[in-house]
Parts: structure tokens; C-alpha cells; sequence
């Protein structure tokens, strides 16, 4: 991520619409609970995320890709009950079936293709029980977030693909919403 998107994700500012706005819109009609007792993050780039779901969840596992964020996370949360995994979220170095729930937030414009994506999707299908629940949310296109993403990768998803995407992955229940500034779903692995 370049510099001035690192620290809006890292501000007062994008805290409080996490907590007011995104992760409401996320969840839909479900909540945190719904996620489970052992709970996928994936993407936290600076943690604001984290640090909103951690008291929230028995344990998390945050899994980012950036080497220095990674660092800063795990030495922000060490001693509770976060573990933060630097890792490729294509590639989990985790078993089948290991958590309960997962949830992205406002990371999947920076995965670089629509394959990459789906190989993401499909991964994180892979670590989820049966049953368990993917939120995901991300913003919509637009040119001011593309210029914002100056020598950053920016690949929004067009959300009216999403629902096809996810079913033909794996994912059943798959439920899209769309706002003007946003795109948020909430889908299942199978539950047998």
C-alpha cells in the first residue's frame, strides 16, 4: 500500500468508520457471534479491524502478507488472543476445516487479479468448517479511490459478479449487498 493509504487505514478517523459504518454494513444481519470460536482474519494491513473484533471473539488469526505490518500487529496484540500469520492468504499454511468463521474488510482491491481473488476465496473455503460463515466487505469502484491507489494495486470487485463467483467456488447462502460506496457479503462452506 502506498504511504497516505496506510495512514488513513491507520486513523482515528477509519477507526470509527469500521465501527459505524463498515463493519455493520459487513455483517449484514448477522454479528460477531456468528463467526465462531475460532475466527479468520484476512488482510488486517495496519490492525484497526483487529483490534475492533479481538475482545469480541474467543481467538482470531489475522493473516497478512505485508512482512512489516505483520510485525507491527503481532507485537500491537502480543499477549492476548490474537495470533497474526505473515502469509500469502491464497496459500494458508493452515489444515482443512480449522475455523469457524472468517471475515475481510476493504482488502480485496489490492489482491491484483480476479484470479487471485477466487484462489483466495477458494482458500479460505478450504480452512473453513462446514458451516462456517465468510463476511466480506470492499468498496465499490470509482476514479477518486483509484487515484487514492496512486502506484498501489487497485482491482475492485464489481459485486454483481461476486454471487456467481462465490457459488461456483463452493460457497452456498451466499447473500450480496450493494450501498454507493460499498459491496458486502456474507456466504457459507457447505455444511456437509
Amino acid at each position: 500500500m502506498n504511504r497516505a493509504h496506510l495512514e488513513v487505514l491507520a486513523s482515528d478517523e477509519w477507526r470509527q468508520t469500521l465501527r459505524d459504518l463498515a463493519l455493520p454494513f459487513a455483517f449484514g444481519g448477522l454479528t460477531v457471534a456468528d463467526l465462531g470460536d475460532d475466527v479468520l482474519e484476512i488482510g488486517p494491513g495496519p490492525g484497526l479491524t483487529t483490534e475492533l473484533l479481538a475482545p469480541q471473539v474467543p481467538h482470531l488469526t489475522s493473516v497478512e502478507i505485508d512482512a512489516a505490518l505483520a510485525r507491527s500487529l503481532a507485537e500491537r496484540m502480543a499477549g492476548g488472543n490474537v495470533e497474526v500469520v505473515e502469509a500469502d492468504a491464497t496459500a494458508m499454511p493452515f489444515e482443512d476445516g480449522r475455523f469457524t468463521g472468517s471475515i475481510t474488510l476493504t482488502m480485496f482491491h489490492h489482491v491484483p487479479t480476479v484470479e487471485q481473488q477466487d484462489a483466495l476465496l477458494a482458500e479460505v473455503l478450504r480452512v473453513l468448517r462446514r458451516g462456517g460463515v465468510l463476511v466480506a466487505s470492499d468498496s465499490v469502484a470509482s476514479d477518486d479511490l483509484a487515484r487514492f491507489h496512486e502506484d498501489d494495486t487497485y482491482n475492485p470487485i464489481d459485486p454483481s459478479t461476486l454471487g456467481e463467483r462465490l457459488g461456483r467456488i463452493g460457497y452456498v447462502d451466499v447473500d450480496v449487498a450493494v450501498n454507493p460506496y460499498a459491496w458486502s457479503c456474507r456466504a457459507r462452506r457447505p455444511a456437509s
